[in-house]
């Protein structure tokens, strides 16, 4: 543990405030102290920004922004692809700190630092195809065509799950479009954040743009003041539907943009004709991945009447298969959950279970050992069972009976939000189906493989409560720019659109 911080120089206190001349020295915000999930143990503590430091980080931002944008684009991929040669050579380290602070098992964590790797690569090849369209003019010898332009300053506020994946979605490709960004990392992982922000300056520094990344740790009220600033064109938030209500209302009061990426409550739907195998080992790691804290882990399955209890008895043995344990021991499939507050989360779910006619077939308990470890559990459930339709963001799983496809259908669309779906079946006319208009009516749907993994290549996000954003492939990158309508009027005369005469 103590190698992984030394190498990373993360000892001690540490600030939390980077601005573009390097992490200041006494910020002043709350301290946070950072705890490992897994031990209980006190990593560090980081001292976050007060609204005094917030000012002055935004302040940076903009002015790197001024400078940035004049850069052509290609040249900013080239920082981009630099920032990614930079991870590679930090991926082991960065990926056992990821482990380290959330609990995400080792492969995860690692994982989670490619991500970042291959979405720099990405960026750096859309910053040659930001293209534009080409339009006829109704107007002779005028010519229009539409461009777009670098927005500014945009705010990433990002969650522990995925402490620094989401925010290298946004800041490569808000990068290769000509945007400074400011990182507000979730207070219960800050140290990914100063290490990631650390190494992505030094690079843009070295390329002549100090204050192209920028961090500011803290709380709720570092996150409003981002939200309601009138420079930030731009507001991307990850998080928790009610966060996003939040954020988008603030912004929105001042004529902002907003790009939400929140809760998620992802069915997979099982026929009869499925392939079982292939569903089991689907079901299992998006349930039980990430100890069922990612916003595209499945909490509900859909299993048609004819293979619903098989489907059951395959996911309670591979339930009580799963190795739980110190997520950076090899052959862990499952770490704790994030903090306490978790763990208590998890407690009233289970309690909830049996009175709202649910019955518990694998799991249920917290674990008697340091650390926040729960078991993953398995439901038998109702249909009617008011717990189908939160987002607990604990490793529970709800097996419910349904007759056929159009059941499964109604059900998984009978819910707040409206991510991630995936559908187990052998027959091409039921997928299709699935896909259909009348079918998911998530961001995402998948046929034969679980509802997470997402890649990059493809625009990440969902419907409904889950934000309508969208993030990493694509044409995500319009997001952070503005469009411009251009037209060019290279004759003598002036002829008005729509056959309009003003004849001075």
């Amino acid at each position: 543990m103590s190698d992984i911080l030394r190498q990373l120089q993360l000892t001690g206190d540490l600030s939390g405030v980077r601005r573009a001349d390097g992490f200041m020295d006494r910020p002043g915000g709350a301290a946070h102290v950072v705890t490992c999930p897994s031990t209980g143990e006190i990593l560090a503590r980081v001292h976050g920004a007060s609204l005094e430091d917030l000012e002055h980080v935004v302040d940076d931002a903009s002015r790197a922004f001024e400078r940035f944008r004049l850069e052509p684009a290609p040249r900013r991929g080239e920082l981009v692809r630099l920032l990614g040669q930079a991870l590679r050579e930090r991926k082991d380290a960065l990926g056992r700190l990821v482990s380290l602070e959330t609990g995400k098992i080792l492969s995860e964590g690692l994982g989670e630092v490619q991500e970042m790797i291959d979405m720099a690569d990405l960026a750096c090849g859309m910053s040659r195809q930001l293209y534009g369209a080409s339009m006829h003019s109704e107007r002779p010898q005028h010519r229009m065509y539409e461009q777009w332009h670098p927005l500014g300053p945009v705010a990433v506020i990002s969650a522990f799950n995925f402490p620094v994946a989401v925010w290298a979605w946004n800041a490569f490709v808000a990068a290769a479009c000509g945007d400074s960004v400011i990182w507000k990392p979730s207070e219960k992982t800050p140290l990914t954040a100063i290490a990631v922000t650390r190494l992505c300056a030094e690079v843009a520094t070295a390329m002549g743009h100090p204050g192209l990344f920028t961090l500011a740790v803290g709380g709720a009220e570092v996150g409003a003041a981002l939200a309601a600033d009138a420079r930030i064109p731009l507001v991307s938030a990850t998080g928790s539907c009610a966060m996003g209500r939040k954020v988008g209302q603030v912004v929105a009061h001042r004529m902002g943009r907003t790009l939400l990426e929140l809760g998620g409550n992802n069915a997979v739907v099982v026929l009869d004709d499925a392939d079982l195998d292939l569903a089991t080992r689907a079901i299992t790691f998006a349930a039980v991945g990430t100890a069922g804290q990612r916003c595209t882990t499945t909490r509900r399955v859909l299993a048609q009447e004819g293979v619903a209890e098989d489907l059951l008895s395959r996911l309670q043995r591979a339930w009580k298969s799963v190795p739980i344990g110190d997520p950076l021991e090899a052959g862990t499939l499952m770490g704790p959950l994030i903090d306490a507050h978790a763990v208590e989360t998890y407690r009233r779910v289970i309690e909830r279970v049996p009175k709202e006619g649910g019955e518990i077939v694998h799991g249920g308990r917290v674990l008697e050992r340091a650390g926040c470890f729960v078991e993953p559990t398995l439901v038998r459930a109702r249909k009617d069972m008011p717990l189908l339709v939160e987002e607990n963001f604990v490793p529970v799983l709800y097996v419910v009976a349904v007759k056929d496809l159009a059941e499964a259908i109604a059900l998984n669309n009978d819910v707040p939000q409206g991510l991630s779906s995936a559908i187990f079946t052998n027959s091409v006319r039921s997928a299709e189906r699935f896909l259909a208009a009348a079918g998911s009516d998530c961001g995402i749907a998948n046929v034969n493989i679980g509802t997470s993994g997402a890649e990059i290549g493809g625009a990440f996000g969902g419907e409904k409560e889950t934000g309508g954003g969208r993030e990493a492939g694509s044409d995500a990158w319009k997001a952070y720019m503005r469009r411009q309508t251009c037209t060019i009027n290279w004759g003598a005369d002036l002829p008005l659109a729509q056959g309009v005469r003003f004849d001075v």
